[in-house]
């Protein structure tokens, strides 16, 4: 497959994550590992969600070129210290809220309780990031055929050398093995070639998917907490049938 080619892939995969894969070490206040995966169709990526994200920003901002990062929004820190203003925080958020209940994107999230999953499986558990993947792939395999393709560029946020190889060496795995449910022959029949971009690039999908993975990680940890921010969220999540894009393990 050229590069051309996968130039023209009708869709385009964006990964971000919540929380941190490690089971010696568990946050009580935050014990979940979140990988969260936006999926944009290219052309309406390109004429309707960059276009409307830049229009966001500039409402805010001198130019198009600051992060929405979530953490970075939260805290309201670095660029985001205009935020300190309630008024313009709420103004923000809400209008933060409403962009994203208006993008057109297919939402998949998967969470691994760290505590009941190590639990279980002791120290013969797996790495979350790794189980989280193949759960997300064996939806998002689900959504390819329903849509006909076979296609699909994933971008990931650089997180460092050692992490980058660490996920491009289960991601080729994943798609050389297959699953538990699903065999290699169906895995090996997508084409998923995974590049890693740093934050400076301003990737819009990575900070939508950015800002999908906290709100839903609050959500789980708390379903019955008002949570605005996922319900502009929740919506976008994949739902085919029986096929469902949100997986949380052990439940």
């Amino acid at each position: 497959m050229t590069f051309h080619s996968l130039s023209r892939s009708r869709f385009i995969a964006f990964f971000d994550e919540s929380g941190d894969h490690s089971l010696t070490k568990i946050d009580s206040d935050f014990p979940l590992f979140v990988l969260c995966t936006v999926i944009v169709d290219r052309k309406i990526y390109a004429n309707e969600i960059i276009p409307a994200i830049s229009n966001f920003k500039l409402q805010y901002f001198a130019h198009e070129g600051i992060n929405l990062h979530s953490r970075d929004i939260r805290k309201a820190t670095g660029p985001f210290t205009i935020l300190q203003d309630q008024k313009i925080r709420d103004a923000f958020l809400s209008g933060l809220s409403d962009l994203i209940k208006s993008l057109n994107f297919t939402l998949f999230v998967t969470c691994i309780q760290k505590i009941p999953y190590f639990k279980k499986y002791g120290d013969g558990a797996k790495n979350p990031y790794d189980i989280a993947l193949e759960y997300t792939f064996e939806r998002i395999l689900h959504f390819m055929k329903s849509n006909n393709e076979c296609e699909l560029p994933v971008i990931a946020e650089a997180r460092g050398r050692q992490e980058d190889d660490a996920l491009r060496a289960s991601f080729h795995r994943l798609l050389s093995e297959g699953t538990y449910y699903h065999g290699a022959k169906r895995f090996q029949k997508l084409t998923c070639p995974i590049s890693f971009r740093q934050k400076r690039d301003n990737i819009c999908g990575i900070q939508l998917a950015d800002l999908c993975a906290y709100p839903t990680a609050r959500h789980i940890l708390k379903p019955d907490h008002m949570n605005r921010a996922f319900e502009s969220i929740g919506v976008h999540v994949y739902n085919n049938g029986n096929v469902l894009g949100l997986k949380i393990y052990p439940k």
